[in-house]
């Protein structure tokens, strides 16, 4: 029986993406999508989602790529401006699920420590949870299966007796892997389907 709910954050119930930042930047599309996948990548990112400090990451970037600093720069230093808004069909069946009184619902995030308390001030439902266990604070992160341990013990989940919804398959199948029922998120309204189909909403 399902009495708890994991959350990832990012592109489930908050709207982030680099490109939002990067448009104001860069004129040409084309050239904003090459700077996106070959020097400040999603595999950059996750380092510092990891745990390696923004100062230390973006230095690293500005050493490999000098003639791109100041869009490197840009990265952290106008971060916020990656920040699209609440999800806000998803916060409403966070909000359904936690109304209800039968669920402990937690998030397990890949954030930096650094940057996730910008979102803690600009997002009152960061409040709800019942726990956070966030990647950058734990110098680990999805899907690596320790960080999912983490929040496992800190909380005192029993794997089957959770559902954990990610919009990455990779951090779902890392999920399944620990015994975790695992939900990939796609939308917002295909979410709702599945948990009515687990008679969870």
């Amino acid at each position: 029986m399902i009495n708890t709910i994991i959350f990832d954050l990012g592109a489930v119930l908050i709207d982030w993406n680099p490109q939002y930042l990067y448009r104001k930047i860069f004129n040409d599309e084309q050239e904003m999508q090459t700077f996106l996948s070959t020097i400040c990548t999603p595999d950059w990112n996750e380092e510092q989602d990891g745990g390696r400090s923004l100062k230390d990451g973006t230095d690293y970037l500005v050493t490999k790529f000098p003639d791109q600093a100041e869009n490197i720069r840009a990265f952290y230093g106008r971060w916020e401006e990656m920040l699209g808004g609440a999800i806000e069909e998803t916060v409403e069946i966070f909000r359904q699920l936690k109304d209800s009184g039968k669920y402990k619902i937690y998030a397990l995030t890949n954030w930096s420590a650094e940057t996730f308390t910008i979102a803690q001030a600009k997002y009152d439902f960061l409040g709800w949870f019942d726990g956070i266990v966030v990647s950058g604070t734990e110098r680990t992160r999805k899907p690596f299966p320790e960080f999912y341990q983490i929040l496992l013990d800190r909380y005192n989940v029993k794997p089957e007796e959770a559902l954990f919804i990610d919009d990455n398959q990779r951090n779902v199948t890392a999920a399944e892997a620990l015994g975790i029922n695992a939900v990939h998120f796609t939308s917002a309204a295909d979410l709702a389907k599945e948990l009515d189909a687990r008679n969870l909403l």
